[in-house]
């Protein structure tokens, strides 16, 4: 896989630097910090031309710098609900951006795991992890064959789950959300399925009380992460 962006490449040599194979410098490339980690941590280099920049992934803002880098490794569910994180569920997420979005929003507010199903849903790939900005080496992601049954896993391994509704559903910022949790954040047109709406414990909205519009996905995600980071702390005798 190649990782492109300044951003996303200085995040892996800090987090990951074994994981790179290569990187790839396009000719007048400043940026001293990076340079000087890719030197530091041994990284093989070579210096091209934008056009062979170009010819190794078909990208916007490449900015001058691309590695190659391992293929993105998943993590069993197993792993995610033995680690006792916050799980954020999503059903049917087909925009790489969104989940690259949601990866650094979940990488930001720290402890977080992300399950996606093998079908009809977007996969980590290379705009993901340029989106990440990173986010990739702190969130784990783990990828179930069927969405309904990964979260029954998790309810008996003592979790709770918790949904999103446009309306209907309990205020975000007044509700006491049960841990450990599960959250499922459904597609912005489909919404939540029927099959996975029936394992709800609790639905919870988000209160909007300006023009008639809603939040994408990855802006509910934030604002949501942002709340069961706030009480996942309280809960734990530690205030934000």
């Amino acid at each position: 896989m190649y990782l492109y962006g300044k951003n996303s490449v200085y995040e892996r040599l800090k987090a990951r630097p074994d994981s790179i194979r290569k990187i790839f410098i396009q000719e007048g490339f400043n940026a001293p910090h990076i340079m000087n980690l890719i030197e530091e941590r041994g990284i093989p280099y070579t210096t091209v031309n934008e056009r062979y920049l170009n010819r190794l992934i078909h990208a916007d803002r490449l900015q001058g710098i691309v590695a190659k880098v391992d293929i993105y490794r998943y993590t069993p569910l197993k792993d995610l609900i033995d680690g006792r994180r916050s799980l954020l569920f999503l059903d049917g997420i087909n925009d790489p951006h969104n989940l690259g979005s949601i990866m650094r929003i979940a990488a930001c507010f720290g402890d977080f795991g992300i399950v996606i199903p093998e079908y009809g849903s977007c996969k980590v790939n290379e705009t993901v992890m340029h989106v990440a900005s990173g986010g990739e080496n702190s969130v784990p992601v783990s990828v179930v064959t069927n969405l309904s049954k990964a979260l029954r896993q998790a309810k008996d391994a003592g979790y709770w789950v918790v949904g999103t509704v446009v309306e209907g559903g309990e205020d975000i910022t007044g509700v006491s959300l049960p841990f450990p949790l599960c959250l499922v954040l459904g597609s912005e047109g489909r919404g939540l399925r029927y099959g996975i709406l029936k394992l709800l414990d609790l639905k919870v909205t988000i209160p909007m009380h300006g023009a008639g519009l809603s939040f994408n996905v990855a802006m509910a995600c934030a604002i949501l992460c942002y709340e069961i980071m706030r009480q996942r702390k309280q809960s734990e005798g530690r205030s934000v």
